[in-house]
C-alpha cells in the first residue's frame, strides 16, 4: 500500500525547495510546488533571455531564478532538491548536496510513492512507447479510468491528488528515472535490453542495473513480464523469483504470451490473427504479448482484441504522413537506437530510402549495418553521428562486395530534398534516425513534426 500524500504535503511546505531544471516538464511539478506551500527556486542553464516567458511567468509566482552555464555553483543550503531526470545522482553538486544533508529526489519517485492507483511499468531499450500505449488502451478499453505518463503524456505528480484508489496509472520510464527509484511498483515490464545511452550510464552494467529497479523493490505478489527472447531479459528471469510472466514470437510459452503460426495467444488463449493487427512488424507483435501479459488480470480477452486489431500506432512511430508521385514517407523520428531502426526496416516488405544521423549516444552502428543493409537502397546521413554510420556501413559493403549508395547532408530539409530526388515511383522513404535528436532538436516529437512539415510541403 502506498504512502498517504497529506504526509508528503506536511513535509514540503515551507521548505527550500530547488528544481533543477525549467523544462516543459518540470514547469507544472514547480507550478504544484508553489501550490502546496513550498520556497522554490528553479535552476537552468539557459539565460533569462532563452528561456523568454517561462521566466517572467516563474518570477511572478515567487519562484526564485538561479540561471546560466554556472547554475549548479549556486545548489546548496536547500532542504529538498527536485533533480532533472538525465542528471546524475553522483554529480559533483548533487553530491555536495548529498553531504549537507539535502534530501535528493525526483518527480517520479515521489509519484510511485504517493500514487493511491495500480501502476503499470514499462521500461526497455526498444518499444516502450509502443507498449505504453497499448496498455493504456487496454485498461481503458476494460473501462477503468487510466492515466498515462512518466516519458511521455503529461508530468503526472501535480495531478496526483486526482488519481482514485480503483483508477489505473500506465508509466514509461527510462533508465535515467529508474536509476534513483527504490518503491515497488504493482506491474513491471522490460520489453527487451540492448546497448543504449551510454553518452551517460557509465557502461552497459549501469544501464541493466537501473533497468532492473524497476521490479528490484517489487513485493512477493507484483507482477514481473519478460522478454523471452532476448538474452538478457531471459536471464533475469532466473533472478528473481515470484509472479513472472514471459512472452516470445519463437515459441510457445507456457506462463505467458506467444506467437505461433500467425496467432496471437495469452495462456494457450487466442486473441487474434497477425493479419488482423494495424501494426506493421514482428517488433509490434512482441509489444502486444508484452502488453497482454501486462494487462491480464484486469482485463478480459476481448478488450484485449479490440484494441490489438484497431490501434493504428504511436505518432512519430513508423507514421505514414504521404504518398507523393508513387513515392510513400514515414516518420520515423522515435527511433532512437540502431535497434529500434532495424525494426522498423524489417517491418517494411521492400528496400527503403533511409534517413538516419543525429546526436551521440556514444553506442556502435556496427549492428545497423551488419543487420540493415539488406533493408537499404540509398542512405542519406546527417547530424553528429553521420561519419560515424558511413564508417560502419562502408566497413559492411566492402566485406560483402556490395554497393549502396551513400549521401551526406547537413539539414532535415537537405536531406528531404535529396530523397525527393533519387527516389522513384514504387519507393519508401523513411526517417529512422538510429540517434537521439539533441544536436539539431530538442527532442524526437520536434523532429518528426519538422520531417513532416517539410513533407507536407513538397
Amino acid at each position: 500500500m502506498n504512502k498517504d500524500f497529506k504526509e508528503f504535503k506536511k513535509f514540503i511546505k515551507g521548505k527550500k525547495t530547488a528544481v533543477v531544471g525549467i523544462g516543459i516538464s518540470n514547469r507544472p511539478l514547480i507550478d504544484f510546488l508553489v501550490k502546496l506551500g513550498a520556497e522554490v527556486t528553479a535552476f537552468d542553464k539557459k539565460d533569462k533571455e532563452q528561456l523568454g516567458n517561462a521566466a517572467v511567468e516563474l518570477e511572478n509566482k515567487g519562484v526564485t531564478l538561479v540561471l546560466g552555464e554556472d547554475y549548479l555553483d549556486k545548489l546548496n543550503g536547500f532542504e529538498v532538491i527536485f533533480k532533472t531526470p538525465s542528471m546524475r545522482i553522483d554529480s559533483p553538486a548533487l553530491l555536495r548536496a548529498k553531504e549537507e544533508g539535502t534530501y535528493i529526489t525526483s518527480e517520479m519517485e515521489e509519484f510511485i510513492k504517493y500514487c493511491p492507483a495500480k501502476i503499470f511499468g514499462i521500461t526497455g531499450s526498444d518499444g516502450k512507447t509502443t507498449t505504453t500505449s497499448l496498455i493504456y488502451n487496454m485498461l481503458r478499453e476494460e473501462g477503468y479510468n487510466t492515466w498515462i505518463g512518466g516519458n511521455i503524456g503529461t508530468p503526472l505528480f501535480s495531478k496526483i491528488e486526482e488519481i482514485k484508489k480503483d483508477d489505473k496509472v500506465v508509466l514509461e520510464l527510462s533508465s535515467f528515472q529508474l536509476m534513483t527509484i527504490t518503491e515497488p511498483i504493482e506491474v513491471s515490464l522490460i520489453t527487451n535490453i540492448s546497448p543504449n545511452h551510454l553518452d551517460i550510464h557509465k557502461d552497459m552494467e549501469e544501464y541493466i542495473d537501473a533497468k532492473k529497479n524497476i521490479f528490484k523493490y517489487g513485493r512477493e505478489e507484483d507482477l514481473l513480464v519478460l522478454n523471452k527472447d532476448n538474452e538478457i531479459t531471459n536471464s533475469i528471469a532466473t533472478e528473481r523469483g515470484g509472479n513472472i510472466l514471459q512472452f516470445s514470437i519463437k515459441g510457445k510459452v507456457e506462463n505467458g504470451a506467444f506467437y505461433n503460426n500467425g496467432e496471437l495467444y495469452i495462456f494457450n488463449k487466442r486473441i487474434c490473427n497477425i493479419d488482423e493487427i494495424k501494426l506493421k512488424g514482428m517488433h509490434n507483435v512482441e509489444n502486444l504479448l508484452a502488453a497482454f501479459c501486462c494487462v491480464n488480470e484486469d482485463v478480459s480477452i476481448k478488450s484485449m482484441r479490440n484494441v490489438a486489431i484497431s490501434f493504428t500506432g504511436v505518432e512519430h512511430r513508423m507514421e505514414f504522413i504521404r504518398e507523393i508521385n508513387g513515392v510513400k514517407y514515414y516518420n520515423d523520428s522515435i527511433a532512437s537506437s540502431p535497434t529500434r531502426t532495424i525494426a522498423g526496416l524489417r517491418a517494411f516488405d521492400k528496400k527503403v530510402i533511409l534517413i538516419a544521423g543525429g546526436y551521440d549516444k556514444k553506442i556502435s552502428f556496427e549492428p545497423l549495418a551488419k543487420e540493415g543493409y539488406t533493408y537499404i537502397k540509398s542512405l542519406i546521413l546527417l547530424g553528429v553521428t553521420k561519419d560515424k554510420i558511413k564508417k560502419a556501413f562502408e566497413k559492411i559493403m566492402s566485406e560483402k562486395g556490395i554497393n549502396i549508395p551513400i549521401f551526406i547532408v547537413s539539414t532535415l530539409e537537405e536531406a528531404v530534398n535529396k530523397a525527393n530526388t533519387i527516389a522513384e515511383n514504387g519507393d519508401i522513404v523513411t526517417l529512422s534516425p538510429a540517434c537521439a535528436s539533441f544536436d539539431m532538436f530538442p527532442n524526437f516529437e520536434v523532429r518528426g513534426n519538422r520531417f513532416k512539415e517539410i513533407i507536407n510541403n513538397l
